[in-house]
């Protein structure tokens, strides 16, 4: 049987390499972490957004392409990062990282304001179906991912064609 002194050294041992091993742990997720003069944090947002009455906009892969351009140009400008994003032809799903200090619903406000405007300044056709530039409808999804869902997350949203099937027209 080990003496009390002996279990006691093992006890502070095994304390302290569990101890340093959080440490080093938390101090890796810390450099994740956006550093502002008054927060300390990340924001991962799950946005989904639908083109107005459901018109399926984006079958044709020029125009799926050129929206997803507009929508990373507005992104970049904003300091927004988008970490995945699938366009599907009548709704877009995106993973965005933010500051903490942004609020979600003017993040997708912006989104769809800016990315509409650089659509139709690049699509000049367009107005035929929304006379009166409105390419989104009113509404959105949004919803907060942390770190223990992110994985599934990007996976959802890359994988929306087995939701929807294929829909892309040459």
């Amino acid at each position: 049987m080990k003496s009390l002194d002996t279990r006691l050294y093992e006890l502070n041992y095994e304390f302290s390499v569990s101890f340093i091993l959080e440490l080093n742990m938390s101090i890796s997720f810390m450099k994740l972490y956006d550093r502002n003069n008054h927060s300390v944090g990340i924001a991962f947002w799950h946005i989904q957004f639908c083109t107005k009455y459901r018109y399926k906009m984006f079958s044709k892969i020029k125009y799926k392409n050129l929206i997803q351009a507009c929508i990373r140009q507005t992104c970049t400008k904003h300091n927004i990062k988008i970490i995945t994003i699938n366009v599907m032809p009548e709704h877009v799903h995106m993973v965005v990282k933010t500051k903490v200090s942004v609020n979600p619903s003017k993040l997708v406000q912006l989104i769809k304001g800016a990315s509409s405007y650089l659509f139709f300044r690049f699509h000049p056709k367009a107005k035929l179906r929304y006379p009166r530039r409105h390419l989104w409808s009113k509404g959105k999804f949004i919803a907060s991912v942390g770190f223990t869902d992110l994985d599934f997350t990007i996976s959802y949203v890359l994988h929306q064609e087995e939701h929807h099937g294929p829909s892309l027209i040459g």
